[in-house]
């Protein structure tokens, strides 16, 4: 389905569903699968989509924003923080979060301080500041701050973690947009693009919509064969490097 014929059922729902009790968003994405294949450099996410107001008619004068999150697949990390001994940096203390996302990006109309306050955003992780990471064991709050700092700083820098203010375009307070970028370096999985209508402060509506990302063809038989298969692919991988490094001896013989 093309991306024009999306937000023309975006906005047949946004029709059908003017009479609503309750504001209703209506959300899609310009993509539910993203292939990796051979030389996959990213690729750019469009979330958009449609508010329905009651009796279609906007409160005159409520505060209307849209918040926007891509959620990756939740995992265990183990996160070492290293330390300079004898001129030698070493790992010294470490933890472990049971769930960390892969994956998060977020998006707003406005910034975050100025859409919601510190509970909300606490409830809905609202913000890199807010992720609720799930640390193992027992740690010390500031120690455990200064470790989820160095995790949100080392995705961040590697362009798995991103938070945009005034990321979120809305026309007119009924139709909205959002572009968001997925590195080459994201894993595999099922990613949640979530989509937030807030009003004064107060989300009044969300939804969710599911993208799969995945290897195609050749590097997915390659993964597959990586992971159900490792000796075999670590065989296959030492003789090729020693052919390689055969035909080229032959070659720097003869030259």
């Amino acid at each position: 389905m093309t991306l024009a014929h999306r937000i023309l059922l975006a906005l047949a729902g946004l029709l059908l569903l003017t009479a609503a009790d309750e504001p209703v968003l209506v959300p899609d994405v310009s993509e539910r699968e993203i292939n990796i294949r051979y030389g996959f450099t990213g690729a750019e996410l469009l979330l958009f989509g449609a508010i329905s107001y009651p009796n279609a008619a906007r409160p005159p004068d409520a505060e209307t924003d849209i918040v926007v999150v891509l959620r990756g697949p939740p995992q265990a990390i183990i996160v070492r923080e290293k330390q300079k001994i004898a001129g030698i940096w070493v790992n010294a203390a470490s933890t472990e979060f049971r769930s960390a996302p892969s994956f998060y990006a977020i998006a707003a109309s406005r910034p975050l301080e100025d859409i919601v306050d510190d509970r909300t955003a606490l409830i809905y992780e609202f913000g890199l500041d807010k992720l609720q990471l799930s640390p193992g064991g027992t740690i010390d709050p500031e120690e455990q701050r200064r470790f989820i700092d160095g995790l949100v700083d080392l995705n961040t820098r590697n362009q798995l973690f991103d938070e945009r203010n005034n990321g979120v375009t809305i026309e007119k307070g009924l139709l909205y947009q959002a572009r968001l970028e997925i590195p080459s370096t994201v894993v595999e999985g099922t990613y949640e693009a979530e989509t937030f209508l807030v009003q004064d402060g107060v989300v009044v509506a969300a939804e969710i919509r599911e993208i799969e990302i995945g290897k195609v063809g050749f590097e997915r038989a390659v993964g597959v064969v990586a992971e159900d298969y490792s000796w075999a692919y670590g065989l296959a991988a030492v003789i090729i490097s020693l052919l390689f490094g055969w035909a080229a001896g032959l070659i720097f013989q003869r030259i």
